[in-house]
């Protein structure tokens, strides 16, 4: 077994020299990340316990008549309910904990949010692949015990990426040998008994899934939470730092984007449609964040064409801040996103616009049109900052009367600290926020500035002043989008390549068990002759020769000559093979393919019917008897099951009926999770 990771608790004697585990892995690195990562994992397992407490005292009082006993139950969920809300606002703690993840060069910078990575169970590959590998290749299955191994050092390795471009190669490396390994061992005719455990990013609730595409789905998710991480450690006091941060965030916007088009449907709230959209324009926004810090990075010249820009461009920023958090209050996302992020956003939102109007201030009060000035250039540069201008007021009669320059200056002043002063009323109401020290200090000095600008401009006829200052329209020159994943990059090799050329040695296509061919050598002529590349064909047999006689046919595949395999050979080198043994009879193996109709078993994980705020944990229903097409069958709940009737068609791993009216209650097996009713909802 190649990349053994050390049993839990065992220390490697020299784990850095010798490269003990893994690259882009070290799951015994004490790191803050790491420890946050595993207080994660443990709340996940106390939320799972809590919600099995929950579904038992659930079930009892459906069951129960005893008036007693349903108050006693009515008691003890009540208490269950709120322990589930108290370790939701844990789990809450844990996904706005950025100092963890903030660069320890950081001093004065306002913190990003990074995504946790999803928690998984361990997965035993061992006895479903060796019975598939005998049964469907009919080969030796333990002459494949190290190829399994490796899949499941590498599944293991994933748990605990490092924080580079190695974690996120290695991830990606595993997403694709999932597509192997789908191909060769997960047939659409049935399931193979592995049970997939995904814990929700944001909830810590279980759901688990005999399909490998729940698999691939999380990975994914993972690949761009890493992303995050890796953008939020970047050192944003440098401009290479800042120019890393900001690709890190469009290639976490790509990668969630891609997997919100390609599996819809997942049956977990942190992969549902809308809340990647939500996690997508978040992303984009921290990146156009840190393009807004790149571009002051070197410092903001008291300058008016200098200042017309950043004036804009942080405008932009405020308003995809705005847009963030307008989509993180909106239902189904709401109740799901942690609050703090919400929040977050729209202290972002208001910080950027007061530092608009502060920009834009200093343009007015601090820079009066000179005679070399160009007129018709600063006149064209303030025109297009606004989407209107105040009644009564022109942009050229602006820029050359001194006193209405400074009105609409200290207009501009106090709508920036109208915005300091809500930005910091929102950030003491969220008690998570309240704890960054970094944020408060940030906030406070924004406000600090504009108020000191404000009172420089002070005069005793102010109160006379009644323009409003106008909106200020954003715009950048620094257009963000997604970049999509680019994961051809990343060469992997087929764990199980000894079984073959995957194209026909796959899940999908059945085939008999090798057959031994012995022939002559009759003139030199074998009888047929062989076509394709690897592996070859059986090509315009003679009925009448030998090979035929012992049972060859036309279109079967060699599989080995001489007790030596032959998949990956071609015709030429076959054939040297037949020349090499001479006029010694030859002994060949030789496959035939079998045409499969079978149906495919409807397993699935089910969407609990009272359950509105979040999915079911996990409830596999199979329907091992086949249902005339003719005969009415009775109704059933609606099913959330992995599709592949338009898997080619639409790249979508779950499709999601519409439920049907009046449909009739069917009784099914419960599962170890056993479903809520209809009255409760998780938090």
């Amino acid at each position: 077994m190649t990349d053994a990771l050390s049993p839990r608790g065992c220390q490697p004697a020299e784990p850095a020299e010798d490269g003990y585990f893994r690259k882009g892995c070290n799951p015994l690195a004490e790191t803050g990340r790491s420890k946050l990562q595993n207080q994660r994992a443990a709340l996940n397992q106390q939320i799972l316990r809590a919600v099995r407490m929950r579904a038992g005292a659930e079930n009892l009082l459906r069951a129960t008549t005893n008036n007693k006993v349903r108050e006693q139950v009515l008691l003890e969920l009540s208490f269950v309910n709120s322990d589930l809300q108290i370790l939701k606002e844990e789990l809450e703690g844990l996904n706005i904990s950025v100092e963890v993840y903030r660069n320890s060069e950081e001093t004065f910078s306002i913190p990003l949010v990074p995504l946790g990575l999803k928690e998984t169970k361990e997965v035993d590959f061992t006895l479903p692949l060796k019975d598939f590998i005998l049964e469907h290749y009919s080969e030796d299955s333990s002459e494949y015990e190290d190829e399994i191994a490796d899949l499941m050092d590498l599944r293991q390795a994933c748990r605990t990426p490092s924080r580079d471009e190695a974690g996120i190669e290695m991830l990606i490396s595993y997403f694709l040998q999932l597509g192997y390994v789908e191909n060769r061992f997960f047939p659409p005719t049935r399931h193979m008994g592995v049970l997939f455990t995904w814990y929700d990013s944001f909830t810590g609730v279980p759901v688990c899934q005999p399909n490998l595409l729940l698999e691939k789905a999380s990975i994914l998710f993972n690949i761009g939470a890493l992303y995050t991480q890796i953008g939020t450690r970047c050192n944003r006091q440098t401009q290479a730092g800042l120019e890393n941060a900001v690709d890190a965030f469009q290639r976490a916007a790509g990668v969630l984007s891609y997997l919100k088009e390609t599996f819809t449907h997942t049956p977990s709230y942190d992969m549902s449609p809308a809340m990647l959209n939500v996690l997508v324009k978040m992303m984009l926004a921290q990146a156009q964040e840190c393009v807004f810090e790149q571009i002051g990075l070197p410092g903001i010249r008291n300058e008016f064409f200098t200042l017309v820009k950043m004036t804009q461009e942080v405008a932009k920023v405020g308003e995809v801040y705005m847009l963030v958090n307008t989509a993180m209050n909106q239902e189904p996302v709401k109740e799901n996103i942690p609050y703090s992020w919400s929040k977050l956003a729209q202290i972002k939102s208001d910080h950027y616009k007061a530092l608009a109007h502060y920009f834009i201030a200093t343009i007015l009060c601090d820079h009066e049109l000179q005679p070399g000035d160009d007129e018709d250039q600063q006149e064209k540069a303030l025109s297009q900052v606004y989407d209107y201008v105040p009644e009564g007021l022109m942009v050229l009669t602006v820029l050359k009367d001194k006193v209405q320059r400074k009105q609409l200056g200290k207009a501009h002043l106090r709508k920036a600290i109208i915005y300091h002063e809500e930005a910091l009323r929102v950030c003491g109401l969220c008690k998570k926020l309240r704890n960054i020290d970094v944020l408060q200090e940030v906030l406070t000095a924004a406000h600090k500035r504009s108020l000191l600008k404000y009172a420089q401009q002070e005069t005793e006829d102010d109160f006379l002043s009644l323009i409003q200052a106008p909106d200020i329209l954003p715009k950048t020159e620094h257009k963000i989008e997604t970049i999509a994943p680019q994961l051809s990059k990343v060469k992997v090799k087929d764990f199980f390549h000894r079984l073959g050329p995957l194209t026909v040695f796959s899940a999908k296509q059945r085939w008999t068990a090798p057959r031994i061919i012995h022939i002559h050598h009759e003139a030199g002529d074998l009888g047929f002759s062989l076509k394709g590349g690897s592996p070859v064909q059986i090509y315009c047999l003679d009925p009448a020769c030998s090979a035929a006689l012992m049972g060859l046919r036309e279109g079967d595949y060699i599989v080995s000559v001489g007790g030596v395999d032959c998949k990956w050979l071609g015709v030429n080198e076959v054939l040297e093979k037949f020349r090499s043994v001479g006029e010694q009879p030859i002994e060949f193996e030789v496959i035939s393919c079998q045409d499969t109709t079978a149906s495919v078993h409807s397993k699935s994980a089910t969407y609990s019917v009272g359950m509105q705020k979040t999915y079911s944990l996990i409830c596999l229903a199979m329907e091992e008897d086949k249902i005339d097409q003719t005969k009415k069958a009775p109704l059933k709940l609606p099913f959330l099951s992995w599709g592949t009737k338009n898997r080619q068609k639409a790249a979508s791993t779950l499709c999601l009926p519409s439920a049907v009216a009046g449909s009739s209650q069917v009784k099914k097996k419960l599962s170890p999770f056993t479903l809520l009713n209809t009255e409760s909802s998780l938090y």
